[in-house]
């Protein structure tokens, strides 16, 4: 009896073992359709995990003096590998981020179906955790492939291609009105918003630092990817009582639009 226990614990420490050193075969099956068969070592996987990709949210866009913009503020809850970026509504918490974090304006998701998320700029430079923030090179993205965050440079290119007298990209007096949607904004004497550029910018409103919301109707405010101090980086608006197109150094823990730029 005891040789036939034996003998049996050898042969199933032999199919064991052999299981293991074989390769076993995934398959990848839609609508009845294989589409990919991968043989692996079970014994090599520490888990599987199945992910959907994330959706691109760039839709429609519009070419403006030779660059490629979005035509629609960003509206995305994920950077571009599927990390989450956190909603944070409190406004105590919001004031003293040095991370990622979207918001709708007034919290209110209504606002967002038509404005897109307002995000401070630490999202923008993909900054997501203690890491990322010492260290540049850790950082994710928060568009997708194919598209960055505009730089302060190239914001400047596009100022200085609709209004020719702009002084570098600061000073303009026309190009606000070709940038601004037709709608929304709080009207204002002797203000016409053209669009003519087809870069449809909506009055989105900010949030403050603090954590407070001001101005929608009246302003639109967009993040580059610039810095300017540690504190400070530098971001574009339009506002309902002008015709202009202004360059600002904010607080990072503003909350801002982000539009995408073509790479």
């Amino acid at each position: 009896m005891k040789k036939q226990y034996l003998l049996l614990t050898l042969i199933a420490l032999t199919i064991t073992t052999t299981l293991q050193a074989q390769n076993d075969s995934i398959y990848f099956w839609k609508s009845g359709a294989l589409l990919e068969k991968r043989s692996i070592k079970t014994a090599d996987l520490d888990s599987i995990t199945f992910r959907r990709p994330v959706a691109n949210p760039v839709t429609t866009q519009v070419t403006i003096c030779n660059q490629i913009w979005s035509t629609k503020n960003l509206d995305v809850t994920t950077y571009s590998d599927g990390t989450p970026i956190p909603q944070v509504t409190d406004p105590t918490a919001w004031a003293n981020l040095t991370t990622g974090a979207w918001c709708y304006y007034n919290n209110d998701p209504a606002n967002g179906a038509v404005y897109g998320k307002l995000y401070n700029w630490y999202a923008a430079a993909g900054i997501y955790d203690a890491a990322s923030l010492a260290n540049p090179t850790l950082r994710k993205k928060l568009v997708p492939t194919g598209w960055h965050v505009p730089t302060d440079a190239e914001w400047s290119m596009l100022i200085n291609c609709l209004d020719p007298n702009a002084n570098g990209g600061t000073t303009t007096n026309i190009a606000g009105d070709k940038m601004k949607s037709t709608t929304l904004w709080t009207p204002y004497s002797g203000i016409i918003n053209t669009n003519s550029s087809g870069f449809t910018g909506l009055p989105g409103g900010y949030r403050f630092s603090l954590g407070t919301f001001s101005l929608i109707g009246n302003r639109g405010n967009w993040w580059s990817s610039s810095e300017d101090s540690t504190i400070y980086a530098w971001s574009r608006y339009l506002h309902c009582c002008g015709s202009t197109a202004d360059r600002y150094s904010n607080v990072k823990a503003l909350g801002f639009s982000v539009r995408c730029l073509r790479d």
